[in-house]
């Protein structure tokens, strides 16, 4: 296990003191952490995917609304 030493404003400091009282305030940290972790891999995934799809954007050809409304209907009772 490691240290972390790092300051924090008083207001952040009483709120995190008042929420977690009786905990154990390193599990709590540590949890946190974690997801915020998690949070940024899946924003960088999410980044990735957009990208993606962006990127297929270019490349596609843009359907008319007749070739929209023909697909639409094809294959309807």
């Amino acid at each position: 296990m490691s240290t972390f030493n790092f300051s924090v404003p008083n207001d952040v400091k009483e709120a995190f003191n008042k929420t977690f009282q009786g905990e154990n305030k390193s599990a709590v940290l540590t949890r946190l952490m974690r997801d915020a972790v998690e949070e940024r891999k899946r924003q960088k995934q999410r980044m990735t995917a957009i990208d993606a799809i962006l990127r297929l954007r270019e490349k596609s050809q843009i359907a008319t609304d007749s070739q929209i409304r023909k697909a639409r209907e094809t294959g309807r009772p």
